[in-house]
């Protein structure tokens, strides 16, 4: 693994080389497809993007934790988590890179 990460300004590079749109306008269209998938998910609702994969929000209930260092029991409170399940295509693209 290379280690290197994909930052918002390299995708609207990546868009502006690809596309054909300033940079100014990849920028912004970048901008909106990440404000209305984070926009979607904090409404409760599901993202899927196919032969990617999909986003959902799931409710997790209150539990008893374990502070490492003490050893003493503390409440873990509700909260939503962010889960995404990658599609085939991309399980398959990603083991067949792997090889």
């Amino acid at each position: 693994m290379s280690g290197n990460t994909v930052t918002r300004a390299q995708l609207t590079e990546a868009v502006y080389q690809e596309v054909g749109l300033s940079r100014h306008e990849s920028a912004d269209l970048v901008e909106s497809v990440l404000l209305e998938i984070s926009t979607t998910l904090a409404q409760g609702e599901m993202v899927k993007i196919s032969s990617f994969g999909s986003f959902s929000v799931r409710q997790k209930g209150q539990r008893i934790g374990r502070n490492p260092k003490t050893g003493e029991e503390v409440p873990i409170l509700p909260r939503r988590v962010l889960v995404f399940r990658p599609s085939h295509v991309l399980k398959n693209k990603i083991n067949t890179n792997f090889k």
